[in-house]
């Protein structure tokens, strides 16, 4: 069943924009105040054992990965965006790309072993944590790299002559379907090892998901306006999908590989589910937030600030909006689209969803038993609504 399902490729194109260019951006985790951040994360991963980055290493450093770095060099010099996501990786100072395996040590940890556990299982716990509880949390960062590596084929037919020669581009965009597919072969390996079924199935139906939204997200082509207008429910629905599923359902994987109760599973699954979609606020937020009158920002027109807004507004307004942001070259001014959106309750309402979730997070962690796990748990929740 894993095999089958591993055997689909994907890509997501972004749609960001920076006066008019579009371009490819990296799912991160991150809060307004990095150096606050950066704190929560690294007294976090002291409680699990080692650094997260740390987390995918064995597959990372194989000798077969080691040959697709070597055939990446040659993409230096072009704008090809698997560069970027290399780069993004190796120069993750605020510590964003990999927090998944993260949160799923720290749940394992905080959740401790269950009641239905056998003395022996017990004893198999290292510093709180099983094995099979680390293995899912390597396959977890696992599946999100190679979703992040398959994001780098690039549309050739949209390509300039800016961004590199063509037989480069086309060499890149085999690089990134075949290390993204490296990747995921290993996550076939890792999950099989587990020897639970039910946790294949969360695994795979958590795939099956991002596959499903970001088929959706593409779908919506935002240059040619064929984005629908989305409610809220709506909105969290899709963003689910392709931003919260893995998260969520590793959570619950965790707990099912310990043995816990469904109460324990599903608590669980709740907290991945909200610290998902508040991530999402909080990532689509910050353009909003922090920028000044007249600053060139990078803005999604799929943000969820931009979203609300032209459900806010309706569409005959929001038509006319982008009209008047439109320069004398019929290109859009972003500044001025930027400040639109800013007027509206787009943005208060993003801001007031993201503390929903949060705080949602925060309940939903609260049924776990005191420890520096669960304290660790809490502020990795309230940092993303600090803005």
């Amino acid at each position: 069943m894993i095999e089958k399902m591993f055997t689909c490729k994907w890509m997501r194109m972004t749609s960001t924009v920076r006066s008019g260019t579009a371009q490819r951006t990296l799912s991160s985790f991150y809060s307004s105040g990095p150096s606050n951040w950066t704190k929560v994360v690294s007294d976090a991963e002291k409680i699990v054992g080692y650094p997260t980055s740390f987390m995918s290493l064995r597959c990372l450093l194989s000798d077969e990965f080691s040959n697709v770095a070597m055939h990446v060099k040659k993409l230096i010099g072009t704008q090809h965006p698997l560069l970027n996501t290399a780069r993004g990786f190796v120069y993750d100072s605020r510590n964003n790309l990999q927090m998944r395996g993260l949160v799923v040590l720290l749940l394992s940890k905080a959740a401790g072993p269950s009641h239905a556990s056998t003395d022996h299982l017990a004893q198999d716990m290292v510093g709180g944590i099983y094995p099979s509880q680390r293995n899912l949390a390597e396959i977890t960062e696992l599946i999100h790299t190679a979703f992040l590596v398959h994001r780098g084929v690039v549309n050739l037919k949209e390509l300039t002559p800016s961004d590199g020669l063509l037989k480069d581009m086309e060499f890149g965009n085999k690089m990134a379907v075949l290390s993204g597919d490296f990747l995921l072969a290993n996550t076939c390996t890792g999950l099989a090892q587990l020897n639970n079924t039910k946790v294949v199935e969360l695994i795979s139906s958590a795939i099956g998901d991002l596959v499903q939204g970001i088929y959706c997200e593409n779908s919506n082509n935002i240059e040619n306006n064929f984005t629908p207008d989305l409610d809220t429910s709506a909105w969290e629905e899709q963003t689910f999908l392709s931003h919260g599923a893995l998260l969520a359902k590793s959570c619950q994987a965790a707990m099912e590989l310990a043995q816990h109760d469904e109460r324990s599973q599903r608590l669980a699954y709740k907290y991945g589910k909200h610290l998902s979609l508040g991530h999402k606020l909080t990532s689509d937020l910050q353009p909003f937030l922090k920028s000044n009158v007249g600053e060139q920002v990078s803005f999604s027109f799929s943000a969820a600030p931009v979203v609300f807004h032209r459900h806010i507004v309706g569409p005959e307004r929001w038509q006319q909006q982008l009209q008047q942001a439109k320069t004398m070259r019929n290109q859009l001014d972003f500044s001025e689209l930027l400040a639109a959106v800013k007027s509206e309750r787009g943005v208060s309402s993003a801001v007031n969803l993201c503390r929903y979730h949060g705080n949602r997070a925060l309940e939903a962690i609260q049924a776990f038993p005191s420890s520096e796990a669960r304290s660790a748990l809490e502020n990795i929740a309230s940092a993303l609504t600090k803005f």
